[in-house]
């Protein structure tokens, strides 16, 4: 049973260093989530955006603590994806606030 693309591709992660590796590396940096594997990630990213991807790294990013007065939580781990395009692909262009 394959999952939803939109189940396993959360949001697109735009930070400086993502920014830097889209124009640098051909990359592009997504929030993904925490269950999905880097071929259910590539399938993913290839059935939502019709591009070819060249491989897939990832990491699991821990929560950060927050406090709300004198209480205090964490905010849940969250899973980190970074897509290297093949050559020759179109970028993947998506909403950037400027």
């Amino acid at each position: 049973m394959s999952k939803d693309p939109t189940q396993i591709i959360l949001r697109p992660v735009i930070t400086e260093k993502s920014t830097a590796l889209k124009e640098r590396n051909h990359e592009v940096c997504f929030a993904v989530a925490r269950s999905a594997n880097k071929t259910e990630i590539k399938k993913a990213v290839e059935q939502l955006f019709k591009v070819k991807v060249e491989t897939v790294r990832t990491q699991i990013r821990p929560g950060k603590e927050r406090r709300v007065g004198k209480n205090s939580g964490y905010r849940s781990d969250w899973k980190k994806a970074f897509v290297r395009l093949k050559a020759g692909e179109k970028m993947i262009e998506y909403f950037e606030a400027v």
